[in-house]
């Protein structure tokens, strides 16, 4: 950004030294490739205020009269929050156009209520770590295993329940570091102490080769497993890592790791009708290396996670 900002500074120079050689202005703009009009307006604040008038400015007008009164716009923002509706409902409750509800929400960050914890209404402060492994998240998915042949989404919903009795769960036990989201996930029988425990190491191990070469911290919800267990404790002692939990219900708090989950939902498990759960543990590492080198990550600038890791450019394909 500084230095397209620094470009079209001497571009502006550049206009300056040759109108002061005695070329003309409509001249000299159509050599540059802009209009009269700008090069006028350039060489106006030049004459003005010297070289600071080539510095660039906001485009934003010094008053907005037409902007709705901040005590409406409080209004708007406590019935969000206090009712949770959405612009086409509390456009009438205010005699407000729709459009303009939307536009104060968007403007203090309430347009979607994703944004706001729902008990409370309050605004999620979203926050990123500065360096890869600084904050690690950890969660477990619980998933309903797949019979031989197929559940409900490849039979039929009457023909999958006569064959998913007595099927279990997987449990997907997946780390998302904060500042890259670079994920890993396994695919385990249970949850217990032992179980995340070695999970953790191993997810320590998989950061370590794509450059996150230590792990600072490590946020979990507050299950037994993560609070209690002697075994978690001295997993975290192995790699050098500091537990954190949760406020308890309040889950937005390891949010990154929860909207992994999410993804991990859309584009693998319930990506197709799987006709064994073989097929879709099969699945999941073409998912991971998907997402990790290849998937647009939003959060991101639209780069994948491996983007971000410490390692020379090329090293992962």
């Amino acid at each position: 950004m500084e230095n397209t900002v620094n470009n079209a500074r001497g571009h502006y120079r550049l206009l300056v030294e040759r109108v002061r050689a005695g070329r003309p202005v409509a001249h000299v703009a159509a050599e540059m490739g802009i209009s009269r009009v700008t090069a006028h307006k350039w060489i106006r604040r030049w004459r003005a205020e010297g070289e600071p008038g080539l510095h660039d400015r906001s485009s934003r007008p010094v008053t907005t009269p037409h902007r709705t009164a901040a005590a409406m716009g409080a209004r708007v923002c406590r019935l969000r929050q206090d009712r949770k509706l959405g612009p086409a409902r509390l456009g009438p409750i205010l005699g407000l156009p729709a459009s303009t509800v939307h536009r104060i929400l968007t403007r203090h960050g309430l347009n979607r209520l994703a944004f706001m914890d729902r008990p409370t209404g309050q605004v999620i402060r979203r926050y990123e770590r500065a360096r890869p492994g600084e904050l690690v998240h950890i969660d477990v998915k619980k998933l309903g295993r797949i019979p031989d042949g197929g559940g409900h989404r490849t039979l039929g919903r009457q023909a999958g329940r006569a064959t998913r009795g007595g099927m279990g769960f997987d449990y997907i036990h997946s780390a998302v570091d904060d500042h890259t989201r670079l994920a890993y996930s396994e695919i385990h029988a249970d949850e217990k102490a032992t179980t995340c425990a070695g999970f953790l190491t191993r997810a320590a191990a998989f950061f370590h080769t794509h450059g996150i070469t230590r792990i600072e911290h490590v946020l979990t919800d507050n299950a037994w497993a993560y609070r209690k267990s002697l075994a978690w404790k001295e997993a975290l002692a192995r790699i050098g890592a500091t537990g954190k939990l949760t406020r308890i219900y309040r889950p937005q708090t390891n949010g990154k790791v929860e909207r992994f989950n999410r993804t991990l939902l859309e584009e693998w498990a319930y990506l197709r009708p799987y006709t064994s759960n073989t097929e879709r543990t099969a699945a999941l590492d073409s998912f991971l290396h998907t997402y990790n080198y290849h998937r647009c990550h939003t959060a991101l600038g639209g780069h994948p996670p491996i983007t971000r890791v410490n390692n020379p450019a090329g090293q992962y394909i």
